[in-house]
């Protein structure tokens, strides 16, 4: 392309799609943005989908979002930093500015987000920081894509590890306890579609409750009577520890974002 695009989204897998979804969906033009992605088959599917300009290769563009793999993420800001860029956002997990900025060489404004997979339903939850030559422009720049498909915070960098463990692999976390009630329901003799329905439709709506912005403490005890059968489940809870359990898996999966991104 001869002129730059004014945004290139470099890979077209889910977090790609649903960024892009997103965006248009939020009223951001088809004729503005181009797709980068090697499978010409995605391509394809993305060109008919969304009636986007896609490529094989990367552009010029007043802007690149790089939502490829974590492991070709150096390679990929390279050539994007060498075909013309105004500014980068990564949303590949684990990748550090210090590396991006090697990467990119160039002295390019760079944001580093981590977001999740909510974001494939515009529910996301997304943590961002920008290297030394991300402006607040650039910066109010992400968050209005990542704001297209979710909420958006900013944290300094030495934070995005314990945002991996908390919301980046929280989601993980809420589906183990959404299996663990279904199975509970399951013991206790409902079938296992009642089941299902019941567990799903109760995280939602104690999620939608959160999203109102009371506190979990005060929302759980709105439902505990004393001497009631909520009160009984939540000594149950707390008995086997489940505030611990929760503490160790944020502090492990933590861990072992730093561990990934030291390697």
């Amino acid at each position: 392309m001869a002129d730059k695009v004014e945004l290139l989204i470099v890979g077209g897998g889910k977090m790609g799609e649903a960024l892009l979804g997103g965006l248009l969906a939020a009223g951001r033009s088809a004729e503005s943005i181009c797709v980068a992605e090697p499978i010409v088959a995605r391509r394809d599917e993305l060109a008919d989908r969304y009636g986007i300009a896609v490529s094989g290769d990367v552009a010029a563009s007043a802007g690149a979002i790089l939502a490829t793999k974590p492991d070709v993420i150096p390679t990929v800001a390279a050539a994007v930093t060498a075909a013309g860029t105004d500014r980068i956002l990564s949303i590949a997990a684990g990748v550090t500015l210090p590396t991006l900025d090697v990467a990119a060489g160039t002295g390019v404004p760079i944001v580093r987000a981590m977001p999740n997979t909510p974001a494939l339903v515009s529910e996301g939850a997304a943590a961002i920081c920008g290297n030394d030559r991300a402006t607040e422009d650039d910066l109010g720049w992400a968050e209005e894509i990542l704001g297209a498909v979710g909420r958006v915070v900013r944290v300094p960098e030495h934070l995005m590890d314990a945002v991996t463990g908390l919301s980046g692999s929280g989601p993980a976390y809420v589906f183990l306890v959404a299996e663990a009630m279904i199975e509970a329901g399951v013991l206790m003799g409902l079938g296992r579609p009642v089941a299902v329905e019941l567990a799903n439709q109760t995280l939602l709506g104690a999620a939608t409750l959160l999203a109102e912005g009371r506190s979990p403490a005060d929302l759980r005890a709105d439902v505990t009577s004393p001497g009631g059968t909520t009160a009984a489940g939540l000594r149950e809870l707390e008995r086997h520890g489940v505030r611990a359990a929760f503490a160790a898996a944020v502090e492990a999966a933590t861990r072992r974002s730093v561990e990934l991104g030291s390697a």
